[in-house]
């Protein structure tokens, strides 16, 4: 291992470990920190409120905060940048008659993922799109939706976006820009379009596929790349390996028992993980020690979500994984020569191999996104082996609509730039000359070319290179289609119009084509579909097609596809060994991404599931690697790989493979806008093609720097007191009521003040812990819902953040390879709730249906309620943090939320306004409430269905029977403040042969 070591060590790690294995029973603990003690942490502890919390500390924190404030945390008016309505507008004499003031409309619609559909439902008031929702008829989204999809909204409004075309800094108008196209399209049919390029992101656009794929046949010597940094290559080369041609590759796991991921964090990323979480978490579902869930094996480079749901875990270095598979491979009797492992993984191999052989065509192997082809070939061939190809596995045609290696792609594009061949290069969108490989050297060779044009939404390092610049309409304006993972087609309809004079890539593919100036999306779209509805009447079938979101009967059909083992056994060509060296682990930041979403103040704010960070990237290592080098949390070393080096601080994470760090990119932009200025550092110059997502040789060499990075893990802090519950599969079935008996429920005498009454609604919540996955997505949902206000990463680093939900998240056991779990706490709307007693001006008050509500218009401030508030759920405004100037973040506002000034207490509502909704359209109807009737924002976007909401006194409400599970409990109940939020306790399905080798 290849590291310097630093100076002294900052936790005594030994002692840890040996306090962890003296206590007995299970131990739950948040950080090193906590578990040390240190001097930073008992501060946190010491501090109800942060010091200093009404004044500012210092001149630059306030300049800071100026720059990066309100919800997209930019501060300035666009006054002169919006475009002007070309046509007199007229106020409503006689209003539409399905529009209702403060009654919003949904439009269907398809969020693009990497080029990939989710479908969506879009909340609109009065022409303005705010909130996100999953369209429950999508087979992509099933009703749910990503984080990055539920803050996609704030993007539109995003006041850094471009607003006008430009050409080397200088505005110029659209039609201008036309004419210099037309005028070059001319010169290329004399000779067949050679020098013209076109460089597009991940295409899956029937209708943008097709249009470029005219242009190919027009001018045959053209040339349509495609790179997205973040496309599986390793599956597009792997599954050629397997099948011998690319095909594409979904799971269905809710026909899965037994799951072996190999670094697949398939609950969170990639184009199908909506569904995947849905389907999982459903053979999850505990009503009785009778069902057995499903049981999940994870080996995994670097911690992730879908690891901390895993029921054994394997922590490993990219190096390692490869050995792993290959003893994966054998065991299933596929010939892959010697490999070499240790005694305990050898055991671990045999065990779930046995396992899934136990369950054959019930068991699925899934190979990671960012693996190397050869994991992805054996994982066909190990699924061909159980016979799960066409059960679980289900093998397509590839849905996008050129399939390539994007590696291969790029690097040939730069080739021919390095050439002189390129004469003119039209990029729609991306960011290449940010995110390309080091070894594909794109914004160097970009000078070459003559002409060079992007189509992007904001100004970037791929933008400052071109002589044009063209604003990108967001998907919310523009008309499209797109084909989801399995190929069903959804047709994007915009909710607004263009807040400025932006274009699509179909729009700016049409003209080079000789299509008009002013085309419009929607006829390129409807164009396109016209041939696939003939013989029908074309305009219902529009109509449906939008009404419903997709289109059906677009899905692609199974194939029977065989493997071809000679070939994949080729193709495993690695050494049966891992390297000694010390190994870099890539990864695109959970919620930036490539670097793509940099500039959304949501994304950026939401603390990472588990370091907990935001603002920022950190170098992640293992405890024992900050041992071994001496190194303290924050403290910046240098990353050096051959003749490349970066700089980062580290982040100590438990369960991180030692010997190896990973290093999150998408951070460190040099061309961004304000909200994504000076956020992390850039690690793209250690992303070699030639290496993949990983590197060997690497070395760590600490320096004496030091970064406060701005993470809420210690962030009202329990105090010790743990609110988890959690046993194996064995255990429960053994004890089903341990949860309810590790808690205690004071006796109805037990009371200070007489219990409330309920004659009518009696609103109530429950969370499935076996279903939550720590997603962030509820966070989120419950910002753009609530118009809650984003703080920046100083007075997130203040203890100031805002969000009325957080994810404890929880370790357990071992030090080194602890197991890992997520518990949602909001307000907990207590039936003896604290926080109303000690009220002065009764601003938080008991509702007849049991909600504990906060009247803003009362609030003066005391901060009594949060003092006295158990489970530290409550947000003070401390500083005027909501923008109230920019004018495009006034139309993503919920107009039926208050917006909050400063000096007002924030917390969960329960969503009230949907309550009372729900309320006024049943009495409108002469109806009482069903159940269902009622979502919170929080419940609706969780992709698990992990929260239930409803009415506790209708029995046969969905969360009245999760009251009636034996795995309900509530937290703190020996306060005797009786919460109308509950839990269902987290069961692991442990496979008792490993469990018995982890005891020992």
């Amino acid at each position: 291992m290849s590291i310097r070591r630093a100076g002294a060590k900052p936790f005594d790690l030994d002692t840890m470990r040996r306090g962890l294995a003296a206590k007995k029973g299970r131990t739950y603990w948040k950080s090193l920190d906590e578990l040390a003690r240190t001097a930073e942490f008992q501060d946190y502890l010491r501090h109800e409120f942060p010091e200093n919390a009404d004044t500012w500390t210092d001149a630059v924190g306030r300049r800071s905060f100026l720059r990066l404030m309100g919800a997209s945390l930019a501060f300035a008016g666009l006054t002169g940048c919006t475009m002007q309505p070309e046509k007199r507008l007229v106020p409503h004499v006689r209003a539409p008659e399905e529009i209702v003031p403060g009654k919003p409309l949904f439009f269907a619609t398809a969020f693009p993922s990497f080029g990939y559909g989710q479908g969506i439902l879009v909340e609109s008031h009065d022409g303005r799109p705010t909130k996100i929702e999953g369209n429950p008829l999508h087979p992509a989204s099933l009703g749910a939706t990503s984080i990055h999809a539920q803050a996609s909204v704030l993007d539109l409004y995003d006041p850094d976006r471009l607003d006008v075309v430009a050409q080397l800094g200088r505005v110029r108008t659209w039609e201008t820009l036309v004419a210099v196209l037309r005028s070059e399209m001319e010169r290329f049919q004399f000779n067949g379009g050679r020098g013209l390029r076109i460089l597009t992101g991940n295409v899956t656009s029937p209708t943008l596929g097709a249009r470029l794929g005219e242009l190919l046949e027009r001018l045959p010597e053209a040339r349509w790349h495609q790179y997205e940094a973040n496309h599986r290559d390793g599956a597009f080369l792997g599954a050629g390996h397997a099948f011998g041609r690319p095909l594409g590759t979904h799971y269905r796991f809710d026909r899965a028992a037994r799951i072996l991921s190999l670094d697949s964090d398939f609950l969170f990323r990639g184009p199908a993980a909506v569904r995947y979480a849905k389907d999982f978490a459903a053979q999850r579902r505990l009503d009785s020690p009778a069902s057995e869930p499903n049981r999940l094996y994870m080996a995994e480079c670097s911690p992730t979500l879908t690891g901390t749901v895993a029921d054994h875990r394997l922590a490993l270095r990219p190096s390692e994984l490869l050995v792993l598979t290959r003893a994966l491979a054998r065991e299933f009797g596929i010939e892959v020569g010697e490999v070499t492992l240790s005694e305990d993984r050898r055991r671990w191999v045999a065990a779930a191999v046995a396992d899934l052989r136990a369950h054959r065509e019930n068991a699925v192997v899934v190979p990671g996104e960012f693996q190397p082809p050869e994991v992805h070939a054996l994982a066909h061939l190990m699924n061909r082996t159980l016979g799960s190809l066409g059960g679980p596995v289900v093998v397509t045609e590839p849905v996008e609509a050129r399939p390539e290696s994007h590696v291969e792609s790029l690097r040939a594009l730069v080739e021919d730039m390095g050439r002189g061949e390129v004469e003119t290069l039209l990029i729609l969108g991306g960011n290449p000359a940010f995110d390309a490989p080091a070894d594909i050297p794109f914004a160097g060779a970009l000078d070459s070319v003559p002409l060079r044009l992007h189509l992007t939404t904001h100004r970037n390092e791929t933008s400052e290179l071109c002589h044009w610049r063209v604003p990108e309409s967001h998907y919310l304006e523009a008309w499209g289609d797109l084909r989801s993972f399995d190929g069903t087609v959804s047709v994007v309809q915009p909710l607004i119009e263009p807040l400025y004079r932006s274009k699509s890539a179909c729009e700016m593919v049409a003209v080079l084509l000789g299509e008009v100036a002013d085309v419009s999306g929607y006829d390129l779209v409807r164009r396109h579909w016209t041939d696939f509805a003939s013989g029908d009447d074309f305009e219902s079938w529009w109509r449906l097609a939008l009404h419903e979101g997709f289109v059906p009967g677009t899905d692609f059909p199974a194939l029977t596809a065989e493997v071809d083992r000679a070939a994949v056994i080729r193709a495993a060509t690695r050494p049966g060994t891992a390297t000694e060296t010390f190994e870099i682990t890539l990864r695109p930041d959970p919620h930036v991404e490539d670097g793509r979403y940099c500039n959304n103040g949501w994304l950026q704010e939401a603390p990472r599931p588990l370091t907990k960070l935001t603002w920022d990237n950190a170098v992640l290592i293992a405890p024992a690697t900050a041992e071994a080098a001496g190194l303290a949390q924050g403290q910046v070393v240098e990353i050096r790989l051959g003749e490349t080096s970066v700089r980062g601080p580290v982040w100590i994470q438990p369960g991180h493979p030692a010997e190896s760090a990973t290093v999150h990119l998408g951070y460190g932009r040099r061309t961004v806008g304000r909200v994504g200025a000076g956020t992390g550092f850039d690690a793209y110059p250690l992303h070699f093609a030639a290496n993949g997502w990983s590197a060997t040789g690497a070395e760590l060499v600490p320096t004496r720097d030091r970064v406060s990075l701005a993470s809420t893990q210690h962030h009202y802090s329990m105090e010790g007191r743990h609110l988890i519950r959690e046993a194996t599969f064995e255990e429960f079935r053994a004890n089903p009521s341990f949860a309810r008996e590790l808690s205690h429920d004071p006796h109805p005498d037990e009371l200070l003040f007489p219990l409330w009454e309920y004659p009518g609604h009696a609103w109530g919540m429950a969370v499935d812990l076996n279903a939550c996955i720590g997603c962030n997505a509820c966070v989120v949902a419950c910002q753009a819902e609530n118009n809650i206000a984003v703080v920046g990463r100083d007075q997130v680093r203040r203890g100031r953040e805002m969000h009325w939900i957080r994810i404890d998240r929880y370790y357990a056991g071992d030090l080194d390879d602890p197991d890992t779990l997520h518990q949602p706490v909001m307000c907990q709307h207590c039936e003896n709730a604290p926080c109303e007693t000690v009220c002065p001006v009764a601003a938080t008050v008991h509702s007849s249906e049991g909600l504990n509500d906060q009247v803003y218009n009362r609030c003066i401030g005391t901060r009594y309620c949060s003092n006295n508030c158990p489970y530290k759920v409550r947000r003070f405004n401390f500083l005027l943090y909501s923008d109230w100037e920019t004018e495009t973040l006034k139309m993503q506002r919920n107009p039926n939320v208050t917006v909050r000034s400063r000096g007002v207490m924030e917390k969960c509502t329960y969503c009230v306004q949907r309550i009372n909704a729900a309320k006024i359209e049943a009495k409108l109807e002469d109806r009482a409430v069903r159940d269902g009737d009622v979502k919170t924002a929080c419940q609706q976007v969780c992709p698990t269905e992990a929260i239930v909401f409803g009415d506790i006194n209708d029995p046969g409400s969905k969360v009245a029977k999760y009251r009636e599970n034996i795995r309900n409990y509530g937290i703190l109940t020996e306060l005797n403040t009786r919460p109308r939020t509950t839990y269902l306790a987290r069961v692991r399905n442990a496979n008792p042969e490993l469990e018995r080798d982890r005891e020992s």
